[in-house]
């Protein structure tokens, strides 16, 4: 992990609920801390002018949809993104989605799950219940878009 990324995940407020969507307050709790690791997260993203995602959720927390994107040769390539918590969340990581991009690369499974299997997924059982969606925005997508996009633009899987 380079310096900057970890200068920029030490910045994300760590978790200390270990609750999951089936938990009733606790995952309340679990909840506002999402937000506020998310929220730190997106002012210092701005604050570097590092803009890259917008995400919500529904009510219950249980399923988050938004955009993410990425900016290559001065073009800004979008995406749809989406997941569903676990729910043996936070145990288990979430599979971060983008449905457009499902098939146009080896590091991604159906349904346009990106591979976080090899790298990602040992980081976060180390750190349970301490990385939140902040975390997997930041240590997962972030690293996946900067590595695949560009080499989806030059195989011409993706178009601007």
């Amino acid at each position: 992990m380079d310096d900057k990324t970890k200068k920029t995940v030490a910045s994300i407020p760590l978790l200390k609920v270990n609750a999951s969507p089936r938990d009733g307050d606790p995952w309340i709790q679990r909840l506002k801390e999402e937000y506020t690791a998310l929220i730190s997260y997106v002012e210092l993203n701005k604050k570097q002018d590092n803009d890259w995602f917008k995400l919500e959720s529904n009510p219950l927390g249980t399923h988050w949809f938004g955009k993410c994107w990425y900016i290559h040769n001065f073009l800004k390539y979008e995406f749809d993104l989406e997941f569903d918590l676990p729910v043996t969340y936070p145990t288990t990581a979430p599979e971060l989605v983008l449905p457009e991009l499902d098939g146009k690369t080896e590091k991604m499974y159906r349904g346009g799950k990106i591979c976080l299997t090899v790298h990602f997924k040992p980081l976060w059982a180390r750190n349970v219940p301490h990385f939140g969606i902040a975390h997997a925005l930041a240590l997962g997508l972030a690293p996946w878009l900067a590595a695949e996009v560009p080499h989806l633009v030059e195989t011409g899987m993706i178009i601007h």
